[in-house]
């Protein structure tokens, strides 16, 4: 399973988050740097070819991408909530134009 772990506490805002994000997978130098292009980018993880050139890291049907984030509450929590409820988005688009879900997200909050 690819797996990619972040720390949540290298993502103080949105330059950081975008920033982390497009280092860790690998965005094409034309990425929005917004979270319509980062869904852009990660509805993108299944292809194998990297025809369309959006991110480097790459998963299958069969074997989803694992996006794991240490230290999540580090992150400022309007930035959380929205990578959470856009990879949730990023599945729902692909199962909606019957395609399998291909992001996985765990993380870890302190106790």
């Amino acid at each position: 399973m690819p797996l990619v772990q972040l720390d949540g506490k290298e993502i103080h805002g949105w330059e950081s988050f975008h920033n982390v994000f497009a280092e860790s997978f690998g965005f094409p130098d034309f990425y929005g740097r917004n979270m319509n292009a980062w869904i852009d980018c990660m509805t993108d993880l299944d292809d194998p070819n990297n025809e369309a050139g959006m991110t480097s890291i790459h998963g299958s049907a069969t074997d989803p991408v694992i996006l794991h984030i240490d230290n999540i509450d580090c992150m400022p929590n309007e930035i959380s909530q929205a990578m959470i409820d856009c990879a949730a988005f990023v599945n729902w688009r692909r199962l909606d134009k019957g395609e399998p879900a291909i992001l996985a997200l765990s993380y870890y909050r302190q106790p």
